[in-house]
């Protein structure tokens, strides 16, 4: 199984999550069968618009099952849940402390937006 995590850089596991969904720079993909982590430059990042939309089919392309992250949009949600993929919003963790409280069954997964969207502009 593999889940993904909004990353402002790409450097560790140790860096902060990225608030933005559509616009966080990269996504951390991380296969939990085998803890590897490969990071992925969000190529909706600058996008004059539907960047939500843009980085949700980014993210369904890789597989995931889940998206670690703190805000996501209307426009991105509803591809991601018609993706059947699961939302968890989690703020202000590094996603090293995101992937444990993920794998703990300590995160949530949310059944709507967490924002109306343009939360990153």
């Amino acid at each position: 199984m593999k889940i993904a995590v909004t990353a402002s850089n790409n450097s560790d596991l140790n860096v902060k999550i990225d608030p933005r969904f559509g616009r966080a720079p990269y996504f951390a993909i991380i296969d939990l069968n085998n803890d590897k982590v490969d990071f992925i430059d969000n190529v909706a990042k600058n996008a004059s618009g539907g960047a939500g939309i843009k980085a949700a089919q980014t993210i369904l392309d890789q597989g995931v099952e889940g998206i670690i992250t703190a805000n996501v949009g209307p426009k991105a949600f509803d591809v991601l849940d018609k993706a059947s993929i699961k939302v968890y919003p989690i703020k202000e963790e590094t996603i090293e402390e995101a992937i444990t409280r993920y794998k703990n069954k300590e995160l949530k997964e949310v059944a709507a937006p967490t924002n109306a969207g343009h939360h990153g502009m």
